[in-house]
């Protein structure tokens, strides 16, 4: 038999945006005169101009022409920009919409989690609901009961189970949402963006949970994330959309090397300033650059980061310095670093210059450069230049231990600490 249980075949979903088009504007003394005006002419045409009635329509394809398969116990991420169509995929492989065009064809029991409150009754209690989920998933009273304790210890609400789940916090929805689809045993688990809403702690256990479901109770996993950590850990395989098509799928790594890439090729991150400058010595250029001295604006922390400047010497000043240092998105200064530039041949033209950041040092985040050169313990103000936030480069997890704990603040840099455990 063939292990094979999402099969998707030139899948597309359209919609129809409406557009209301714009009025002229009617004074009042217009609108009686036209009703008296256009009295015999509607005794003889009922008929409205559509254009006069009918907002525009366009049609827009959110997928199209999708296809792939997924195997029993394969843990499936999605990646991809917002509108990318991630969740409308999802809402196809529920059955929560209908395709416009194309097949879908899934074997066993699927359970969704696309966001908050999906499939509760807001007045029902929260095991009331766990009652009415597993009885949609096409479960017994008695397969729900054995799983019932092992929902609610997971879920950590205890104390409120026996109140309207229209009370509960978002939080607490999604606790008891994603500990009811995990625990009732649907062969597919459907994991949208929503486990975000979740803490810490939470995201950790969810990660653990799905990783258990798929690798030793053979169930299929898929998760869409745009914690690129997350989907690096849990997933082997992932899926990127853009525009409704999937533009690459394959190993997780390579796709998501691929999605960043693609992204920091359309925002390339640099500093350039007029070479026509009268200091004695400036920067012209900053770049940040990948391994492969490609531009780029993204890297995993895994990743080294070259950082390409360019200088411009009009008259050489012994000791000069050339430096940076870095700010996070929260303004606190990581590290600074500088050179001297004694060492280089001093005469007027361009130098080069390349600071690598090792890998494994800043952790995920945004951060801030600041470049400038300087002449220490020398009163000489025209030898210094100053560039303030000259780029900003985008560092995302690539499967560190800490991907479970997406926007949970652990300090500016990783460190490997050499541990030592006795008892």
């Amino acid at each position: 038999m063939s292990d094979i249980v999402i099969k998707v075949e030139n899948l597309g979903k359209k919609y129809l945006i409406r557009h209301q088009q714009r009025e002229r504007y009617t004074a009042l003394r217009d609108v009686l005169a036209n009703k008296f005006k256009s009295f015999g002419k509607r005794l003889v045409s009922l008929q409205p101009h559509s254009s006069d009635l009918q907002p525009s329509r366009e049609e827009f394809w959110a997928l199209k022409d999708v296809s792939f398969e997924v195997k029993q116990g394969d843990r499936i991420g999605i990646i991809g920009r917002n509108g990318a169509g991630k969740t409308t995929l999802l809402k196809l492989l529920s059955r929560i919409t209908e395709p416009t065009t194309g097949r879908i064809f899934i074997k066993g029991r699927v359970a969704s989690l696309l966001e908050v409150g999906t499939g509760f009754h807001p007045e029902l209690t929260g095991r009331e609901n766990i009652f009415l989920n597993g009885a949609i998933l096409g479960m017994s009273k008695a397969e729900i009961k054995r799983k019932f304790d092992e929902i609610v210890d997971f879920a950590e609400i205890e104390k409120f189970l026996d109140t309207p789940v229209k009370r509960y916090s978002s939080g607490m929805y999604v606790r008891l949402a994603f500990a009811v689809a995990a625990h009732l045993e649907p062969e597919i688990l459907l994991v949208d963006e929503v486990l975000a809403v979740g803490d810490a702690q939470f995201q950790k256990k969810c990660l653990g949970k799905m990783e258990d479901v798929s690798t030793k109770e053979g169930r299929t996993v898929i998760f869409v994330s745009h914690n690129m950590g997350a989907i690096t850990q849990l997933c082997s395989r992932s899926l990127l959309l853009n525009k409704g098509n999937i533009a690459k799928e394959g190993d997780t790594k390579k796709v998501i090397d691929y999605y960043l890439n693609e992204a920091s090729s359309e925002n390339y991150n640099r500093y350039t300033a007029d070479t026509n400058s009268e200091k004695d010595i400036f920067i012209t250029k900053a770049q940040a650059l990948n391994c492969e001295g490609k531009l780029t604006s993204f890297f995993t922390h895994k990743d080294q980061i070259a950082i390409a400047i360019t200088c411009k010497i009009n008259r050489w000043i012994p000791k000069t310095l050339l430096g940076f240092f870095v700010k996070d998105q929260r303004g606190r200064k990581v590290f600074t670093t500088n050179v001297e530039l004694d060492t280089a041949e001093h005469k007027a033209g361009e130098m080069f210059i390349t600071a690598k950041i090792p890998s494994n040092i800043l952790v995920p985040g945004q951060y801030m450069f600041t470049f400038a050169i300087s002449v220490p313990h020398f009163i000489y103000h025209s030898a210094v230049d100053l560039v303030e936030d000259a780029l900003t480069v985008t560092v995302i997890d690539g499967g560190s231990k800490f991907s479970m704990y997406e926007g949970l603040d652990y300090g500016c840099v990783f460190v490997d600490c050499e541990w030592n455990i006795n008892n």
